[in-house]
């Protein structure tokens, strides 16, 4: 597998905005779906590449993710649109591989080929799930590396002339091109094939969270797309060099797996603007609330009590990576961070963000932050948000986009009928299953 060029940069906006799913809710006369149907149709028009939904699998009283099943929400999606790729999150830890593969090759079908798996392994949710505990990082990876070498194969299990048109015009199935896989591993024992016909892109493209070491070993092994969080150029350029290294060390080609990046802008119309926009996100913080976010940041267990805020964090409070049980790509991060030297306060700014890109500007110094990642092949998909708020579909979409477009980063259509095609992704190759059913 791998990737077509001319290389471009390719674009995925939250399928979320305001009114909010609650908000929704409480209202008799609309739907839930409101808010996306309006996202998705804007997204298609301006030619983004792909709607992205989030989950979470515990309550969150905020509201912002998890409200909604991310799969039942972009099969609704798809209907209302026809060119844009569809992402849903579902996490390994708590689904079966035979679920999810009927789940994401149905997906596909009725989306025409626009299906998209944000595969996570999830820091929170046990409790829904039988669980007093949070499986070890190393064993939730190993159940998502298994995961997907049992829905791969399932995919793969029907040969592409399985079916064929028949003298009448209805299908005819020759079954001895349908094969079982017979997997038996440490998690899951499936006999297969799978019970639905090939998928229109063969698989669905597979996208993978992830940033600690358990996670860029999955990601380098079988992820087409990772989507990480990147704060700097650097730590870009660091991880990047890394999982792609160890994707060619497995035979991979070269530029996979693609890097997705989020990207936390503050837009003005001009740069004093900008500034002072950020200045006053900052002023409205509630600093002692974000000494608990810190804390998150740094995997839950620290406490920032006594640390002043215009302090570093003490060596001593900061935890071994090892030993923390969620997000350990996260903890890094912010561990790197206090070791930098950031006070406290600083941490708190960041953590605002969760340890994302963020840049602030006009459209032109937007563009300028963005040419400089993608030209030094650290960015090949960004999220772009707002665009639910007019002022923010503006910047976004006639400035940022518009000013990618002319320096011929971002393509002005899309390129394929399927989110793989457009992607620039090759048609997968067939894993070797052939046992007779």
């Amino acid at each position: 597998m791998s990737t077509k060029r001319p290389r471009m940069l390719k674009t995925v906006t939250g399928a979320g905005g305001s009114p909010g799913t609650y908000d929704l809710a409480i209202d008799p006369t609309r739907s839930t779906l409101d808010t996306a149907v309006k996202v998705a149709k804007l997204a298609e028009a301006a030619r983004i590449d792909a709607l992205f939904t989030a989950d979470l699998l515990t309550f969150n009283a905020q509201g912002a993710i998890g409200s909604q099943e991310p799969l039942i929400f972009v099969a609704a999606l798809s209907q209302v649109t026809s060119h844009v790729g569809l992402i849903a999150t579902v996490s390994t830890t708590f689904h079966h591989p035979f679920n999810l593969a009927r789940l994401f090759g149905t997906l596909d079908h009725v989306s025409n080929g626009r299906a998209a798996w944000n595969l996570v392994t999830s820091s929170i949710g046990e409790e829904n799930y039988g669980a007093d505990d949070l499986p070890s990082p190393e064993d939730r990876y190993a159940r998502a590396a298994e995961t997907l070498e049992v829905v791969n194969a399932l995919w793969d299990s029907w040969e592409p002339s399985a079916l064929s048109l028949g003298a009448n015009g209805n299908a005819v199935l020759d079954p001895s091109k349908v094969h079982r896989i017979n997997h038996a591993g440490r998690f899951f024992t499936v006999a297969g094939p799978l019970n639905i016909p090939p998928l229109p892109q063969g698989r669905p493209v597979q996208i993978q969270a992830g940033q600690s070491e358990a996670g860029m070993a999955l990601g380098a092994r079988f992820a087409e797309i990772v989507f990480t969080s990147l704060p700097t150029l650097d730590i870009a350029l660091d991880f990047t060099r890394r999982i792609r290294s160890q994707a060619a060390r497995l035979g991979r080609a070269d530029g996979l797996p693609l890097i997705f990046s989020s990207f936390h802008a503050t837009y003005g119309a001009t740069e004093e603007e900008a500034r002072r926009l950020v200045r006053e996100k900052q002023e409205a913080i509630d600093f002692e609330r974000g000494r608990a976010q810190v804390a998150d940041m740094l995997g839950g267990g620290v406490d920032l009590s006594e640390v002043a805020l215009d302090s570093t964090v003490p060596e001593s409070l900061l935890p071994e990576v090892s030993s923390v049980n969620r997000r350990r790509g996260r903890v890094e991060i912010f561990s790197g961070h206090a070791r930098e030297g950031y006070t406290l306060r600083e941490l708190i700014i960041a953590a605002q963000d969760t340890g994302h890109w963020t840049v602030s500007g006009t459209p032109e110094q937007l563009a300028d932050a963005v040419e400089e990642r993608f030209r030094a092949g650290v960015l090949d998909v960004l999220t772009l948000g707002g665009l639910a708020d007019p002022r923010q579909h503006d910047f976004v979409v006639n400035g940022l986009l518009h000013e990618l477009r002319k320096r011929k980063i971002v393509a002005d259509d899309y390129t394929g009928s399927t989110f793989r095609e457009n992607l620039g992704l090759e048609f997968p190759a067939r894993s070797g299953v052939p046992t007779a059913v």
